[in-house]
């Protein structure tokens, strides 16, 4: 069924809504949300259940906290650096018969469940492959394993994390995005209470079989969203200077546009600078929650229950926020969001020491960031020029990734050396919330000159000025 009508089929069929060529009555809305929400049902499974399992993984390894965050946060950010840019700006430029952004995705999926496959089996191509080479150690053997796996995976997923994003903007009307990442994220949140409340206990013995069945239900359930979804036609892009095709010339004119474009407008960067304050809060406690939880003894079943806790008040708050957000932007929800997330965080830096008081601290720290991510999915959706969402995503990306890919080891080593203090990772996260919020109040006032929340008209980048 497709979930979009033509101009020729408007005649006889109630359109409310328009993004771009496409139009949809309130039937195709819904058509359209269930398979994109299926995609993100699978995608979810894939974000909530990869990334813990990793984690207990190298946990299990017994591998330091500087190799841990450079494994789980530095290494993504890094190849979100080299490959963002480049795959979503091919996308952005893209005209084919499936589209911009489905092609990509119809590529990147099946290697991103091969990852997965790949992180199942490890356990046993390590043991395999040190039965080869007994002389070396085991852990070293089992962790060059993973690091292998986990790169094909990561690589895969990057990829396709700013196109899924791209086709979201290009076929859900704008007055319905934050309506729809509120489902989003309720769906998000049900995959996550799902794994944590019912399979994380058993990661420890079925680490293998849980990853194998996740991978394949991806890998099938996102190729079937890529051939439901339909894109609708694009204006044709900026043309390329002839003069330069081919070669280095061409390459070199390609980067040199993309930064002009991407990082000579103040306000945007004051927009990624934004992002990336925000975004880095999360991290200290998001990343060495788990064996935060280990060291004071907290066993994976508590650990697992109380994350689905967590998921289990953020669905409830979702849809609202995801609406509230339609009504009032948001930037304005998102920015009250982050100042509830540096109060939030200032109270466990003080008293997080005990299991109680950590569990308490843990899962305020969730419902909150939940708010945030909720509330700020659209954000970029609502801030970037249309015809260059992809880019600029991207952009803010690049900007954001020295800092991400340091976060992580340096927050480790902070804990190494202040002898397992874990609860320091709340005083960062504080820092960092407070100084994106002052930061939002800036972007804030940009925001309003350029029209508000009513009349906002996105700043013309240097190849779209007269």
């Amino acid at each position: 069924m497709n979930p979009s009508t033509t101009e020729s089929e408007q005649t006889t069929k109630k359109v409310r809504w328009r993004v771009g060529t496409l139009s949809y009555t309130t039937g195709g809305i819904v058509v359209l949300f269930f398979w994109l929400l299926l995609g993100d049902f699978s995608w979810s499974m894939r974000d909530r259940s990869v990334a813990p399992m990793a984690q207990w993984y190298l946990d299990h390894l017994n591998v330091s906290n500087l190799i841990f965050g450079l494994l789980i946060s530095s290494f993504p950010a890094l190849v979100g650096l080299i490959l963002g840019p480049i795959i979503s700006v091919r996308s952005d430029r893209h005209r084919g018969r499936w589209g911009r952004r489905i092609p990509y995705l119809l590529i990147t999926t099946p290697l991103a469940a091969m990852g997965m496959l790949g992180l199942a089996a490890t356990p046993l191509v390590a043991k395999w492959v040190h039965g080869f080479m007994p002389e070396q150690n085991e852990q070293l053997v089992a962790l060059v394993c993973f690091g292998f796996f986990w790169a094909a995976f990561e690589f895969a997923t990057i990829a396709g994390q700013s196109v899924f994003g791209g086709l979201i903007n290009d076929v859900v009307p704008s007055t319905l995005l934050g309506r729809f990442y509120g489902l989003f994220r309720a769906i998000s949140l049900i995959d996550g209470m799902i794994f944590n409340y019912w399979i994380m206990g058993m990661v420890p013995d079925y680490f293998t079989l849980i990853l194998l069945i996740v991978g394949l239900f991806y890998g099938v359930s996102f190729m079937i969203v890529c051939f439901k979804v339909k894109e609708g036609e694009y204006p044709a892009p900026p043309p390329k200077d002839e003069s330069a095709v081919g070669g280095l010339k061409s390459w070199w004119r390609d980067i040199r546009q993309y930064f002009r474009e991407s990082f000579t407008n103040r306000y945007y960067l004051s927009i990624f600078l934004m992002l990336m304050l925000s975004l880095l809060s999360f991290y200290p406690v998001n990343i060495y929650a788990l064996p935060y939880a280990r060291s004071l003894n907290i066993d994976m079943g508590t650990y697992g229950k109380f994350l689905a806790l967590t998921y289990l008040i953020s669905l409830c708050l979702s849809y609202f926020l995801g609406w509230i957000s339609d009504i009032l932007h948001p930037l304005r929800v998102s920015m009250v969001a982050l100042l509830g997330y540096f109060l939030v965080s200032a109270w466990g830096m003080i008293y997080a020491k005990t299991p109680d008081m950590f569990l308490t601290a843990w899962v305020a720290h969730g419902v909150l960031s939940g708010c945030y991510f909720t509330s700020s999915a659209s954000l970029t959706m609502r801030l970037f020029p249309r015809n260059k969402f992809a880019q600029f995503g991207s952009a803010a990306a690049i900007f954001a990734a020295p800092a991400t890919m340091a976060i992580a080891p340096l927050t480790g080593m902070v804990i190494d050396v202040s002898d397992d203090s874990y609860h320091l990772v709340f005083a960062l996260g504080s820092a960092l919330a407070l100084s994106g919020f002052l930061l939002g109040i800036y972007v804030y006032i940009q925001f309003k000159r350029h029209g508000g929340p009513k009349n906002y008209v996105a700043p013309m980048v240097p190849d779209e000025l007269p």
